[in-house]
């Protein structure tokens, strides 16, 4: 069945809806500008080495062939083009995707470890690795995946999984070596779902994570409103099957977590986040029920410290979220809207803070921009540069960024 000919599902209703007055503005070169900044404001990152540069860097996901544009970040956050890197594969793009080509969080990662940039190119069904150097990538190797459209990949330690979401969905594990990723055996898991080679939207999974102490891997399933855990065995591989655990809220999507090692899941549905304990035997308990954004259709979801910031596609917003001792999650003001949408800043979709904690960088789809914003002490976000001429959403559009 071809693209157009899909029944729209109610999410995907709501996403066309919101955005049908919204007017892409491309631009033929990258360039950057920068406005005035606020006041100074993931896993524990290790320091870049002395007198190395910042980088961010955001995925191209073009079909013709996939490229990792790369940007000097400046002390003040200010964003300038540094390069384009071909990876090797192909961009994907999912069936009937309203303003996110992957539809998932974790597509384009940055291990602080081995200094890798982890890349998935979905129309290829491969992986490429390449070594960071500043806002310079070397040493590309590319590899299969293990599955159909790749779409989000999970690190900890020497240890990185890949999240195919085509087909059945699937997982494979990899170590992570001087020469880049080399496949694990024995480390394949089905996710048991009924999706096509690349796969509609809204039944795909959205995101795969490691719990903090690396003794879990989570998968988050929309059509099915489940999170799926594997507790990890000590040689690096999943239990056989998942622990299937429900979703507290509607269409899991992306997956983070506080200090405390407190799983925090985003769901599309309703715009809200749930809170979990995740215990050792694979199952959930909820530690807080859906707490409601006021926005449409939040799918990203990043920690800076003590704050989450969360990427609202529908209409183009950045929710700020702030947990107590305790592990509650608050707004950070009563509308749910950390910094004010812009025309420049439309089709709001994944997000990175920077290994400092000081800076957020969000990717807007549909204008083909990655705005930066400083995080202030009190989680305000105040935008310091907006960075253009990025892939915008039409046939496919850029999706995945890390900073460095």
């Amino acid at each position: 069945m071809s693209r157009h000919t899909r029944r729209k599902s109610p999410l995907q209703v709501r996403l066309f809806t919101a955005g049908a007055g919204i007017v892409a503005a491309a631009a033929a070169v990258a360039t950057v500008t920068v406005a005035s900044a606020g006041e100074p404001g993931g896993r524990a990152a290790q320091p870049l080495k002395a007198g190395a540069d910042h980088a961010v860097f955001v995925q191209g996901n073009e079909l013709d062939g996939n490229t990792i544009h790369a940007f000097k970040r400046g002390k003040d956050g200010s964003l300038s083009a540094a390069g384009r890197y071909a990876t090797g594969g192909k961009g994907g793009d999912q069936v009937d995707a309203p303003t996110d080509s992957l539809a998932s969080q974790g597509s384009l990662v940055y291990d602080d470890t081995s200094g890798l940039l982890l890349a998935v190119n979905a129309g290829s069904g491969t992986v490429t690795s390449f070594q960071v150097d500043g806002q310079k990538l070397t040493r590309r190797q590319v590899v299969d995946s293990g599955g159909d459209f790749p779409a989000s990949i999970a690190v900890h330690g020497n240890l990185a999984y890949v999240m195919n979401a085509g087909g059945a969905g699937s997982l494979q594990g990899f170590r992570i070596t001087a020469k880049g990723l080399k496949p694990l055996r024995d480390a394949h898991r089905s996710l048991g779902l009924d999706n096509d080679k690349v796969p509609l939207f809204s039944s795909s999974p959205g995101q795969v994570a490691f719990t903090p102490d690396g003794r879990a891997l989570a998968v988050t399933t929309k059509s099915t409103n489940t999170i799926e855990v594997f507790p990890m065995r000590r040689d690096g591989r999943p239990a056989p099957r998942p622990v299937v655990n429900d979703s507290a809220g509607g269409v899991p999507f992306a997956i983070t977590f506080d200090k405390g090692g407190r799983m925090l899941v985003a769901e599309a549905e309703k715009s809200t986040v749930s809170t979990y304990k995740v215990r050792a035997d694979g199952h959930l308990k909820v530690v807080q029920r859906p707490l409601a954004n006021g926005q449409d259709t939040l799918c990203w979801l990043e920690r800076a410290g003590d704050f989450f910031y969360g990427g609202n596609t529908g209409n183009s917003t950045v929710t700020g979220y702030r947990t107590d001792a305790r592990g509650r999650l608050a707004l950070t003001n009563d509308v749910g809207i950390a910094t004010p949408p812009s025309a420049r800043s439309q089709g709001v979709i994944d997000l990175a803070v920077t290994q400092d904690e000081k800076f957020l960088y969000v990717q807007n789809a549909v204008s083909g921009t990655v705005d930066g914003f400083r995080i202030g002490r009190n989680g305000s976000l105040t935008k310091v540069t907006t960075a253009t001429g990025l892939p915008t959403f039409a046939d496919s559009g850029m999706e995945g960024i890390a900073a460095v």
